[in-house]
């Protein structure tokens, strides 16, 4: 009797431990219960537009439209997310300003006003078997610069046209390490006048390189042309530390018959700094 009930014993402990492993198989919360995925749920900026974003796991973007990635293995993963805002073409994790034609520049001119860019990047760890949910904010990498001269010499009638070129800007930005990318550039704000007002909108990266000189070249009501240049360095020096609308006010004094050949002296910070470029 005591072999049977031994045997009875043996057979009930196989078939429990059986059962034990039936029902682990059946307590798996993901159909990959060795790999993890991210769910990634992008924070926009407060009165910022829904924009179309790339999401990209470890360099490598997602399918359109899908925010989930496909199963990966545990441990640490790097998430960027990105908008691609007209004016920008992004590459290998480099957002570029698109160059435009520019014939008084010896190389390229960047964009000077593109879109707004935005970005978000962060490292998370994976776990087997489970969903992670990632809350991840983007924030702003350009910043509206607004240049607006007041002619306090000569004659503001007598400007016919307005060019310029700011030179020591930033053309590109690395997402990935969320810094500013490569050399410095140049770029050609548009200039318009009213009445004695000269202005230009722009929407850089930031600034780069040790020097930012503005170029601008008037030309007159008799045909005469006018060049006028002017250092930006000292005013433009935090210019990378926010993201806040950045206005310089200075003056422009014109060349008048008999006179000198003209400058822009004045430069500084307006009050408030909050003109929006458009």
């Amino acid at each position: 009797m005591r072999t049977t009930k031994c045997i009875i014993s043996h057979a009930l402990a196989a078939a429990f431990i059986f059962l034990l492993s039936s029902c682990s198989k059946d307590e798996y919360n993901t159909p990959h219960p060795d790999k993890g995925v991210i769910a990634v749920n992008i924070n926009h900026p407060q009165g910022a537009e829904e924009d179309d974003y790339t999401v990209e796991v470890d360099g490598k973007p997602l399918d359109e439209g899908d925010n989930a990635s496909n199963p990966l293995t545990p441990g640490e993963h790097t998430v960027l997310v990105y908008n691609t805002p007209e004016g920008f073409t992004v590459t290998d994790g480099i957002a570029y300003v698109e160059r435009v034609d520019g014939t008084r520049a010896l190389t390229d001119l960047i964009d000077p006003l593109p879109e707004t860019l935005y970005s978000g990047t962060k490292t998370v760890t994976v776990v087997a078997d489970d969903t992670l949910h990632l809350d991840l904010s983007v924030a702003q990498r350009t910043r509206d610069l607004r240049l607006e001269l007041t002619v306090t010499e000569g004659d503001p009638e007598r400007i016919t046209a307005i060019t310029g070129t700011l030179s020591g800007v930033a053309g590109a930005y690395d997402l990935r390490n969320e810094t500013l990318y490569g050399e410095a550039v140049s770029t050609a704000p548009a200039f318009t006048r009213s009445g004695d007002k000269v202005s230009a909108d722009l929407r850089l990266l930031g600034i780069m390189g040790d020097v930012q000189t503005l170029d601008i070249l008037l030309t007159f009501s008799n045909g005469d042309t006018q060049s006028i240049e002017s250092d930006l360095t000292e005013v433009l020096a935090g210019f990378n530390d926010s993201t806040e609308p950045f206005t310089l006010t200075g003056n422009l004094r014109t060349p008048v018959e008999g006179g000198f050949s003209g400058n822009i002296d004045g430069w500084q910070q307006a009050d408030g700094g909050n003109t929006d470029a458009h």
